[in-house]
């Protein structure tokens, strides 16, 4: 069995088509480059070498073999909802919980805890990610929409396309930034040197990230993340870029130290705070927060010295995460 997958090019494509395929089809540039060999890649119809360049608007279909079915199981998972209607919920997602099934990940994740609870979920086209309307990665921890309906799953895809979802995240940081906010503007792609890794790229897609600073202390900072975009490892990546990486990141050079910051192996602290959109069906307006989980919770009473952090209610609330809306 073959299928084949249709995408046009965008503006700031400007790559191989090897890379091009590789990156906009999630596969790794050899399987992309043997698709291309045999001519299993066309642009605008026509069969073209893995080093052509197409311009944007240009249409490429590449057909290759069906992968092995994974059957999506529903299995019992407990899983935080905070919010739950007949066309949505949100759901305050664990650290270490895979969103959506994948290779190396075909069970124990939100999808699988969200089938087991024998509800309706939208028809995203894809059954691994039926109802999901944005991702979190794995040790991310903190708000994420799911779509029941399909009026919702149209309507909040929109939303977030239009950048009408507004999305905050609690992080700490490495070293100290000068100015009291920053807003790091830089287009980010697969890695063409690890695939399983996102980087600044001149040729990867717009993204934008606006971070204020909240508190600082000896060797790290305390910042709201406020996402313009939805870059895989956007935050991430946009920090790295900077010399400031993410607390306890080991993919991107911010993993050192984990006893100084007292977090546990394959933590980072990154934790998707505040979530404000428009219900998709009446309209009214929605906002969630999420409190920092204990293992954060933690790691920020040990890098700030401040032990009144362990008995409030919010630690984020008592430093002035919602404070403003910047």
């Amino acid at each position: 069995m073959e299928r084949t997958q249709r995408f046009t090019v965008e503006d700031g494509d400007d790559e191989r088509l090897d890379v091009l395929v590789a990156r906009r089809l999630d596969m790794s540039r050899t399987l992309s480059a043997t698709l291309i060999a045999n001519g299993a890649v066309t642009v605008n119809g026509a069969a073209e070498k893995a080093s052509f360049r197409a311009e944007a608007g240009s249409a490429i279909s590449v057909t290759s073999p069906e992968p092995a079915a994974h059957p999506v199981l529903a299995e019992d998972i407990e899983i935080n909802v905070v919010y739950e209607d007949d066309h949505m919920m949100v759901v305050d997602k664990a650290a270490g919980m895979v969103v959506h099934p994948a290779p190396g990940h075909w069970s124990g994740t939100l999808v699988n805890a969200l089938k087991g609870r024998g509800q309706a979920l939208a028809d995203s086209g894809d059954e691994d990610r039926a109802g999901l309307v944005h991702r979190l990665d794995k040790d991310t921890s903190g708000l994420i929409v799911v779509a029941k309906s399909e009026v919702a799953h149209r309507v909040l895809s929109k939303a977030m396309a239009e950048r009408r979802v507004s999305r905050r995240y609690a992080v700490l940081s490495w070293g100290h930034i000068d100015a009291p906010a920053l807003t790091v503007d830089k287009a980010i792609g697969r890695d063409p040197n690890d695939r399983k890794k996102m980087a600044v790229l001149v040729n990867g897609r717009p993204a934008k990230t606006d971070f204020v600073k909240l508190a600082r202390f000896d060797s790290v900072e305390l910042l709201r993340a406020h996402l313009h975009t939805g870059r895989t490892h956007q935050i991430r990546v946009h920090l790295a870029s900077v010399g400031h990486p993410v607390v306890g990141d080991d993919t991107y050079g911010g993993g050192g130290a984990r006893r100084i910051v007292a977090l546990p192996p394959k933590r980072h602290f990154l934790h998707a705070a505040w979530l404000v959109l428009k219900h998709p069906v009446s309209g009214e307006l929605l906002d969630f927060r999420s409190v920092l989980p204990m293992d954060l919770r933690t790691s920020l009473v040990a890098v700030s010295g401040m032990p009144e952090l362990e008995t409030v209610v919010d630690p984020l609330d008592f430093l002035g995460f919602y404070a403003v809306e910047g």
